[in-house]
């Protein structure tokens, strides 16, 4: 060969195996970056090219599908009762994307999860169109409806869990949205999306579990669980706690609400029973805020660390806001010790607390989501049930329980009281804003009891209602719609 036929000879090849490393580059290393280019408009048209699975409650589907025309996406996502279920579902829209448990299992309900690739395979060779997976929640739909029912127009949100083992019920908030209104493509879909996010009532927010509030007086039950373990307390004796309560470092009095005399030197029962804050506030700053930060964390609080992220032990899957319980100096601390100061929970976080108590002592892992099932009924993946952590030994869990209950018989919760049940709770109103300036949160945790344990702890937050301000109490508007969730569990049970 001559030497203008070798050069070129040679030119061609390293063409030839510049193409051939240009093409395996493209197919084994940027694939899944071409893929996921929020640009390739090609996989959103695959995407959308069938029905997706479904999300699936009490056995029956909350989404579904329908045909669109006019446009390369076939399929556009539709909601059964939206409001309803948004805060569980979140939302899979054409042109804004999806979020919560749409986006979660995005693969699995499009069908393109690598555990349905026997599915996919048999769709193929058949002809038949590809399917996606469903998933399975935990919820409970009377529950549902009962929480969402409950808050009516006031603006607030309700967790319900199951203790035993962690199963979420309920997650119910108001205001909500629609995700069926912004579900496709068109430049309206945008617009309706853009009206709801720049709404300052924010609907889009969950506030079940991406808010969190001051708890109040409902973290008096996280308190009084520190000062029993500390063995430095018992339930029914004295705490020689003066009424009002000097707080420490400070020339600050804290008092009681209503100046209630049964608060003066009382027990941890009584205190619980009428909501005292001195004994608390008291109990708080001597157990320490290194006692009490631990206590915390063992309900699932976490530590307030710069740049740190929530322990993904939590997730439901959708990961919830962190709760905090804050490192501050001891005039603070012992405000946190009563729900205040820098004391931040989400409804979830405090449902938690209630269900760690009526499970004697042993918290369980939040999740909403029970089985993924295949297009072929096949189940894909379940849940199994985890224990966190151990709060409180089983003895003094059932000594909180016996207070609780006292809360509702006889104390400030009686609106929760269930005709033949054995209802436990604790009412809180959390300060807001600078000086108090706004209305209170008002908030109320319970559990129910059967013969079997109990099946349902609860957690409602009211965030803002039309009540006068001197009616605002967890025990009037929290404690009502706890019921009304509970008592839609135990129907189911009886």
């Amino acid at each position: 060969m001559n030497k203008p036929l070798r050069r070129i000879a040679i030119f061609c090849g390293l063409l030839v195996l510049a193409l051939l490393v240009r093409s395996n580059w493209l197919q084994f290393v940027q694939a899944d970056e071409l893929k996921n280019d929020p640009k390739n408009r090609r996989v959103d048209i695959a995407r959308y090219a069938q029905p997706r699975g479904n999300i699936i409650v009490d056995g029956k589907a909350v989404t579904g599908s329908t045909v669109v025309n006019g446009t390369d996406f076939k399929y556009k996502r539709t909601y059964k009762n939206g409001k309803l279920w948004s805060p569980v579902t979140g939302y899979a829209s054409q042109r804004i994307g999806a979020n919560q448990l749409e986006k979660l299992y995005d693969p699995f309900l499009t069908g393109d999860d690598d555990r349905l690739f026997f599915n996919r395979t048999i769709d193929m060779i058949t002809g038949k169109q590809q399917k996606g997976g469903n998933v399975v929640t935990t919820l409970n739909a009377k529950a549902q409806k009962a929480a969402y029912d409950g808050l009516g127009d006031k603006k607030g949100a309700v967790a319900a869990i199951n203790p035993k083992t962690g199963a979420i019920l309920a997650l119910a908030n108001k205001p909500s949205y629609d995700p069926s209104t912004f579900a496709g493509v068109s430049g309206k879909d945008g617009e309706r999306f853009k009206k709801l996010d720049d709404d300052e009532d924010q609907p889009m927010l969950n506030r079940a579990l991406r808010q969190t509030y001051p708890p109040g007086s409902t973290f008096k039950v996280v308190t009084a669980a520190a000062g029993l373990e500390s063995g430095e307390y018992d339930l029914d004796q004295k705490t020689d706690t003066e009424d009002p309560y000097r707080l420490p470092q400070t020339t600050k009095d804290l008092g009681n609400e209503g100046n209630n005399p049964a608060c003066k030197n009382a027990s941890v029962r009584v205190a619980l029973q009428w909501s005292c804050n001195t004994v608390f506030a008291k109990m708080s700053d001597q157990l320490g805020n290194d006692e009490m930060i631990k206590m915390a964390e063992k309900f699932g609080f976490e530590k307030d660390v710069k740049g740190g992220t929530l322990d993904p032990d939590l997730d439901t899957p959708v990961r919830p806001a962190k709760s905090i319980y804050p490192e501050d100096n001891r005039p603070q601390n012992a405000m946190a010790g009563i729900g205040q100061a820098s004391n931040r929970a989400t409804p979830l976080q405090m449902a938690m607390v209630a269900a760690a108590v009526a499970n004697d002592g042993k918290l369980m892992k939040p999740y909403m989501v029970d089985q993924l099932v295949a297009p072929n009924l096949n189940v894909v993946e379940q849940t199994k049930p985890k224990e966190l952590s151990r709060p409180v030994s089983a003895e003094n869990a059932q000594k909180l329980q016996s207070a609780m209950e006292t809360v509702v018989e006889k104390g400030t919760g009686t609106a929760g009281k269930i005709p033949g049940v054995t209802v436990g709770g604790k009412t809180g109103t959390a300060q807001h804003g600078e000086n108090n300036k706004d209305n209170p949160y008002a908030w109320f945790i319970s559990y129910a009891k059967t013969s079997d344990g109990s099946p349902v702890a609860v957690a409602v937050v009211v965030e803002s209602s039309d009540t006068l301000r001197s009616d605002i109490a967890g025990g009037k508007l929290a404690a009502p719609i706890a019921k009304s969730v509970m008592g839609a569990v135990l129907d189911g049970k009886q």
